[in-house]
């Protein structure tokens, strides 16, 4: 079910709040204190959970610094529950290895551990049901009911099958353009679109740039709000592209009701992370006519709530938490 717990004790000298949401992502980490009533006691931010590059226990070490700071705002020792929506938890078994991690720090009597594109599920539903196709600098599919079933794929890029997001997609940009330049390849105004971005006169000087680090390589996702400016001014090569990020969210997001059997129900999917995010009209006109067309009875919509709201939510379903707690909750972030 993809989903770890691990017990242990943890009555910290401050008193106990309920639960403690963590939504760790690459590049930030939100942590919240949920009171018993649904109030948000305490709150912090810290930067990116990348646990492949650092180690688990120096990213867990990263994370209890950001979780000390909520504590000490919500004044508590411990919690209930830790409900911790994580980057890079992609298979079981890193699941198991995160929430034994977790379960040392004693934050909580129990610990559930999920990969974090499940944050991003439950913030923009009202009860654990539907499916999130998230598109940021990758991109990944999750999907959940009430019963405790999901799905899910290893989002891992292209050995696990994957195509695009916004690192992806900048990729495929500069190739077209490279061949365009170059040849071997046809016509395409991204040729110009890319270099002149960052003050260049063609594509070669873009790739040495890159190559020689004169333009650092994080900021080769900077390209993707271009391909998609040069795809609405007309360019086939570009619109080719969006129109190919748009077939692989809905393939990903019909995958995943299939498996859940709710194909031929009205189900939610939740369009999130910062390519969808942002509505581009020609990539959100085409996800949602091809999703009419593979998924009729889905019903899309774009998440704009924090992701750690759905960390806590996911970890109120877990205690037990009446629906009043969980409004209360959804409205401190929501502002309702």
């Amino acid at each position: 079910m993809g989903v770890t717990d691990s017990v242990r004790g943890g009555t910290g000298p401050a008193g106990r709040g309920s639960v403690l949401a963590v939504d760790a992502g690459n590049s930030k980490t939100d942590v919240a204190v949920v009171a018993p009533d649904g109030e948000v006691l305490g709150a912090a931010r810290g930067g990116g959970f990348q646990p492949p590059a650092v180690g688990v226990g120096v990213a867990v070490d990263g994370l209890a610094e950001v979780v000390g700071r909520a504590f000490a705002e919500a004044g508590v020792g411990s919690v209930d529950h830790v409900s911790a929506c994580l980057a890079n938890a992609d298979f079981p078994v890193e699941e198991e290895r995160l929430a034994a991690e977790l379960g040392t720090r004693a934050w909580g009597a129990t610990v559930e551990v999920r990969n974090d594109t499940f944050a991003i599920l439950r913030a923009g539903v009202a009860e654990p049901r539907g499916v999130a196709v998230v598109c940021g600098a990758g991109v990944n599919c999750v999907g959940m009911r009430p019963d405790g079933r999901t799905a899910r794929f290893p989002a891992l890029g292209r050995i696990s099958g994957d195509w695009g997001g916004g690192w992806g997609l900048a990729e495929e940009a500069m190739w077209h353009a490279a061949r365009a330049e170059d040849g071997r390849g046809g016509p395409t105004a991204l040729a110009a679109a890319l270099p002149a971005y960052f003050g260049l006169d063609t594509v070669y000087a873009l790739v040495e740039a890159l190559h020689l680090e004169h333009i650092p390589a994080v900021r080769r996702h900077e390209l993707t709000p271009v391909l998609f400016a040069t795809a609405a001014g007309g360019d086939p090569v570009a619109r080719s592209l969006v129109d190919r990020m748009a077939e692989e969210v809905v393939a990903m997001a019909t995958v995943a009701l299939t498996r859940l059997d709710l194909l031929g129900e009205e189900t939610p999917v939740l369009l999130g992370g910062g390519v969808l995010a942002a509505r581009h009209p020609l990539l959100d006109a085409r996800v949602r006519e091809a999703l009419a067309a593979a998924a009729p009875k889905a019903v899309p919509r774009v998440v704009t709530a924090a992701p750690v709201l759905g960390a806590a939510l996911l970890g109120l379903d877990r205690v037990g938490a009446p629906r009043t707690v969980h409004a209360r909750v959804r409205a401190h972030y929501e502002g309702g």
